[in-house]
């Protein structure tokens, strides 16, 4: 084949002349490609530094999560401030941060973490349950309550908040509040039954307790508690009330019928003494025999009730009943020592002229060891 470039003439095979545009374009190609590589080689470089700089921030976020569960308040915060500064999801750092000043008791530093944390709308509801219980760890139960509202206006209620919201509340003595959120968390099977038992009747105690020296508003809320939540533990506050009032009968009725409805596990010792102190008092003799049957009833069933035995004593010397007193008495005394038994009992025995054995128990219920509880 001939090629002609004036003034010169070239003749070369088919075949070479292939092979000589094949490696002509290839060469090209190779220049063009190394041009375009050399042009490109600034951006690849920066996205190379941008790529190491946020696997380095991811890294810091990283070791400050884990320096905080291993309890590195110190090296947390400084971690997570480094993530911070290098712009990897700031507003979670700035959260890290801000629990880690709080571990610290760095005040200032918390405020100012949280503050920086604002600038995520994404985590506005993790900000605000981090500032609850935060303000709940200092004690500052009105600041976790402001929180916990801000919270409940952006997500609405739900069950941490619940559980938050109730802490708070019990620092605050708010015992209304305690109760409605205590059965909202029992009725959304959020809490365990033992305990929410026992926050309730923490409630109703203290709620008593404030109606106290107030006879109609006491019985308007006595009014109010469901018999579900009632207890033998309640029924003697609730007893201790009535009595603190002068309300000798409806406590007694409260007792009674508590007291007939206990079994093994719940038995209430305390109703058992209130049910000896007040069950000898405006009674006459027919109502005293009724209510000693109605005692050795439930003494059949525990026979070795300290306080049992103490109250069937009383209630036979108010009786003049003298051997059952002094036999109900002496056994109380065997089962358990107790200053009330022994004074009891020393009354019982001036009554009978047996001053030498009287004194001895006089002497023996002085003891600063015997008081029962």
């Amino acid at each position: 084949m001939l090629v002609v470039f004036p003034p010169w003439r070239l003749e070369v095979s088919l075949n070479l002349l292939i092979i000589g545009l094949i490696a002509a374009f290839a060469v090209l190609h190779g220049l063009l490609r190394l041009v375009s590589l050399t042009l490109g080689l600034p951006a690849r470089v920066s996205e190379f530094r941008e790529r190491r700089s946020k696997d380095k921030a991811a890294a810091a976020l990283q070791d400050a999560l884990r320096h905080f569960f291993e309890g590195r308040y110190g090296q947390s915060m400084k971690r997570a401030e480094e993530s911070f500064s290098a712009g990897y999801v700031p507003g979670l750092s700035a959260l890290v941060a801000a629990r880690a000043a709080h571990a610290l008791r760095e005040n200032a530093k918390e405020g100012q973490w949280l503050k920086d944390a604002e600038g995520d709308n994404n985590l506005k509801v993790a900000r605000l349950m981090l500032t609850a219980e935060m303000r709940l760890d200092s004690r500052d139960f009105s600041g976790a309550l402001d929180a916990l509202r801000q919270l409940q206006e952006t997500a609405g209620r739900h069950i941490a908040a619940m559980r938050l919201e109730l802490k708070a509340q019990q620092g605050r003595k708010d015992w209304e509040q305690v109760l409605r959120l205590a059965r909202q968390l029992q009725k959304r099977d959020a809490m365990a039954p033992e305990q929410a038992r026992e926050i309730i009747l923490k409630a109703h105690r203290e709620n008593i307790r404030q109606r106290q020296e107030d006879a109609p508003s006491l019985l308007a809320y006595l009014r109010t508690i469901p018999s579900r939540e009632g207890s033998p533990r309640l029924a003697a506050t609730v007893a201790r009330a009535l009595l603190s009032l002068d309300a000798k009968a409806e406590a007694l009725k409260v007792v009674e019928s508590t007291l007939e409805k206990c079994d093994e596990d719940d038995w209430n010792s305390d109703l058992v003494e209130i049910y000896g102190q007040v069950a000898v008092a405006d009674a006459d003799g027919g109502e005293l025999t009724a209510r000693i049957a109605r005692a050795e009833g439930w003494l059949k069933q525990r026979p070795r009730d300290a306080g049992l035995l103490l109250a069937l004593g009383r209630l036979c010397l108010q009786q003049k009943l003298w051997g059952k007193a002094q036999n109900y008495l002496e056994a109380s005394l065997s089962v358990e020592e107790s200053r009330d038994a022994h004074l009891e009992l020393a009354r019982l025995l001036d009554q009978l002229e047996r001053p030498g054995e009287a004194d001895r128990h006089y002497r023996q219920g002085s003891r600063p060891d015997l008081y029962r509880n």
